[in-house]
């Protein structure tokens, strides 16, 4: 019995510093430095991201340029189509041959001028996040000392409670605080609770028989459903 009182006095004062972290946790000034940090942590591989992309459209962008040259070039043979024809050759042919290439070089203009658009908008992008980066580091160091001074302020606090825990811990025994310190890491909590006639006080299911047989010799179970630690006076 005295093993049980050491337990629940052990989650009484454990409570309080649940509660504290709690409210450390959801914070404002918490909210913005981890909206700060996680900013900061995926910047450098969106920037890496739009380097390539713009490396990868100004190939593009060469290699277009060069056929618009070729294009060009072979358009401009057709400008002594009159001495063609004076020789003999097929108006026709050629003048099918010109119109081909200058739709050629039209095609070829917009895919450019869509390119260089398309340049220019990862460029803006790319230029818009690097400022974002320089304010948010600025930002992110501001909210990092406002975190930092609430948790300051909270600090005393919670060294007193870890230190009452540890007072409390030399009672409880070994095995059973290991589980109550993994299922806390687990974010379960409270964890120990009584039998609330025959179900679970926290999720309200209901212990097979048999193991609800086991808490009238003093053990505790483990809840099945929410994986909590019941016990029975």
């Amino acid at each position: 019995m005295a093993q049980l009182q050491a337990i629940l006095s052990y989650q009484e004062t454990d409570t309080k510093l649940y509660k504290l972290e709690r409210e450390l946790a959801g914070c404002e000034e918490r909210k913005e430095y981890v909206k700060y940090k996680k900013f900061l942590e995926s910047a450098p591989e969106k920037l890496d991201s739009l380097e390539v992309k713009a490396t990868a459209l100004k190939a593009e962008a060469a290699e277009l340029t060069q056929k618009y040259a070729r294009a060009e070039e072979a358009l401009a043979d057709f400008d002594h189509l009159d001495e063609l024809i004076t020789g003999g050759a097929d108006i026709a042919f050629y003048k099918k041959k010109a119109q081909s290439f200058t739709e050629q070089l039209k095609k070829l203009k917009a895919d450019l001028n869509a390119l260089m658009a398309n340049i220019k908008a990862t460029d803006d992008e790319y230029q818009k996040l690097k400022k974002q980066v320089i304010a948010a580091q600025k930002q992110y160091a501001e909210a990092s000392e406002k975190y930092k001074a609430v948790k300051a302020a909270r600090e005393p606090e919670k060294k007193a409670l870890e230190t009452e825990l540890a007072s409390i811990a030399k009672d409880v025994p070994e095995q059973f605080l290991e589980v109550y310190k993994t299922k806390r890491k687990e974010k379960i909590f409270p964890i120990v609770g009584e039998l609330a006639g025959t179900r679970c006080p926290f999720c309200s299911m209901e212990p097979p028989l048999a193991a609800r047989n086991q808490l009238t010799g003093g053990a505790s179970i483990e809840c099945d459903n929410c994986h909590r630690i019941i016990f029975s006076k």
